[in-house]
């Protein structure tokens, strides 16, 4: 995934059934950077991308229909920020050998909020999978995205 300007931001990903998150532990981020399966991990990104992270449809739970990616602002490097500098989003699709088949546009941030879902890979009855655009804002950050979707931060 790459975008324009220079706002810290963690790229994460929800393996859910609806809207809700299976369970923790697939919820891949910095603290969990694998489901337990391993159809879901973070990657280090090379150029062009900012952000990377590695999912094998075909090896997603059963029960799973959707796969959430999502942008939210690092506090720690920028508490301060938003996502007013989070502009020119796009996700790239690889296959296994790194060769491009597609690249997805996503929504812009916008002022005031530091979370934001990007779209969601959703099951199709087929066994295919379509991206949805997403474009929800969070003003409170990931905590807030991710109760949103089943999970419960202390």
């Amino acid at each position: 995934m790459s975008w324009s300007g220079d706002v810290a931001l963690d790229v994460c990903a929800l393996v859910c059934t609806g809207n809700r998150v299976l369970d923790d532990d697939h919820f891949v981020f910095y603290n969990n950077p694998s489901t337990p399966d391993g159809s879901v991990g973070a990657l280090a990104a090379a150029p062009p991308d900012k952000a990377a992270i590695r999912v094998s449809f075909d090896a997603l739970p059963a029960r799973s229909d959707r796969l959430v990616l999502v942008a939210a602002i690092d506090p720690e490097a920028d508490p301060h920020a938003d996502l007013t500098g989070f502009t020119d989003a796009r996700i790239r699709l690889l296959d296994p050998a790194l060769t491009e088949l597609g690249v997805l546009d996503v929504s812009d941030g916008r002022p005031g909020e530091t979370a934001l879902v990007l779209g969601s890979f959703r099951r199709r009855a087929n066994g295919d999978w379509d991206f949805v655009l997403g474009g929800k804002g969070y003003p409170g950050g990931l905590v807030q995205l991710v109760e949103d979707h089943g999970i419960e931060v202390e």
